[in-house]
């Protein structure tokens, strides 16, 4: 005999770890590192770090939210930091802190919280220290910048290549030149040595990714000189030496790179003699 057997739907029922949301309870452990942070006053100068971290002291994983405040002087890279937290497991994440030129020296914090969690991190703002490299920290003014660099990378007295991920600057218009790039002066500054690191690491030498044709030039109440004329370089460092003179500005113009892509630049410096 054929028997029937009746079909019953069953709803499916997804099956997920249970999280107990960080909202006004203690479950939540708040850190930062280093503390106090330092921070100095220049556009370009690398800013201050922290590391934020938050542990979940609780018995079950978490859900949370750090709201991240400072004083009215202090730039903040972030204003929230919001993860999921296992159990006894500390979950990091980076905060850059930077102040306009000109703050003056004092310290300030930054304010963390998470529920009912406080945790106050002083910010000293340090004198801008004396620079024989004058470019270091100012005020980088380029043609493009690619969304994977930074405008500052180029004046962030980092001129290792094998650090070009984390420091440097390229254009952001492949093929297409010339590209400038270079540095504004909030007042006239004494300049008779410029120093160019292009790309120059083992993976991507000079030869291959560095710029290729270039000119230096300054400007001095709006009229620009052209100090040097580069063509064919295959080299990583460059340095140029000439009579000391008052400038305003700093600014290389490139015609061409070793691949025909983009201008790249790990470091830009200048220097009174």
């Amino acid at each position: 005999m054929l028997r029937r057997i009746a079909l019953v739907a069953v709803p499916l029922t997804l099956v997920v770890p249970a999280v107990a949301v960080a909202s006004g309870n203690n479950q939540v452990e708040i850190s930062a590192t280093p503390q106090p942070v330092e921070v100095v006053p220049l556009p370009c100068f690398p800013a201050g770090k922290l590391t934020l971290g938050m542990t979940n002291t609780g018995r079950k994983p978490t859900i949370a939210d750090m709201r991240v405040a400072g004083d009215a002087a202090l730039t903040l890279s972030r204003h929230q930091f919001s993860s999921y937290l296992p159990v006894d497991q500390l979950v990091k994440a980076p905060l850059e802190v930077s102040v306009p030129r000109g703050t003056a020296p004092a310290t300030y914090s930054v304010d963390l919280t998470v529920g009912k969690q406080h945790l106050q991190v002083p910010v000293v703002i340090k004198p801008v220290p004396a620079r024989d490299n004058v470019l270091l920290g100012e005020q980088a003014v380029a043609s493009s910048t690619n969304g994977n660099m930074r405008l500052c990378g180029g004046v962030d007295g980092n001129a290792d290549s094998e650090q070009w991920g984390a420091s440097g600057w390229h254009d952001n218009t492949k093929g297409v030149f010339p590209d400038t790039y270079g540095v504004d002066f909030v007042q006239p500054t004494t300049i008779g040595r410029v120093v160019l690191q292009t790309l120059d690491s083992t993976k991507y030498p000079a030869a291959v990714m560095g710029v290729r044709d270039f000119d230096v030039r300054l400007r001095n109440n709006g009229v620009w000189t052209t100090m040097e004329g580069v063509r064919g370089n295959t080299t990583g460092r460059l340095v140029f030496t000439f009579e000391p003179r008052a400038v305003d500005a700093v600014q290389l113009v490139i015609h061409d790179s070793n691949d025909h892509g983009y201008s790249r630049i790990v470091e830009l410096e200048a220097y009174a003699n």
